[in-house]
């Protein structure tokens, strides 16, 4: 099964236990799918419905942090329930000793040396840690990682 076709039993379900909260959620997920495919007029994949998920992700921890610094607890609250949701469907996160492992092989493989090889070290890490990972973190590692050599 598929990771749209997951999100869109999810939504039947979240339909039938009359869980409004989730539902909603659901729907702004399938919005979201749904407005790629449109634009872009393709068939999303489950790496690209990831894509969409870990923007969402984002978006959500950006607005907690404003709602929050603007005494919105009311707000905050919603958007971390509306987070919870959709973290359910990314895949289980790396842990720092993993991903400090990752790092160490993708500097070996592309013979960075510096710094100024960062770019290549990141395309290789990309699409092996994408959804597994905050790449801002993964990416703080490298830059670490690169100023040792």
């Amino acid at each position: 099964m598929s990771l749209k076709e997951k999100i869109t039993e999810d939504m039947k379900n979240a339909m039938r236990a009359k869980e409004a909260a989730r539902l909603a959620t659901i729907r702004l997920l399938t919005s979201a799918i749904k407005q790629k495919e449109v634009d872009e007029r393709i068939e999303v994949n489950d790496e690209q419905v990831l894509s969409i998920i870990e923007k969402m992700i984002k978006q959500r921890k950006d607005s907690i942090t404003q709602f929050e610094a603007g005494g919105r607890q009311d707000l905050a609250d919603i958007e971390k329930s509306e987070l919870a949701i959709l973290s359910t469907y990314m895949p289980a996160a790396l842990s720092e000793a993993e991903v400090q492992a990752e790092v160490q092989a993708a500097v070996a493989a592309s013979g960075a040396a510096g710094p100024q090889d960062m770019g290549k070290v990141m395309a290789i890490l990309k699409p092996k840690l994408a959804g597994r990972a905050d790449m801002t973190a993964v990416s703080a590692i490298v830059k670490a990682t690169l100023v040792k050599s």
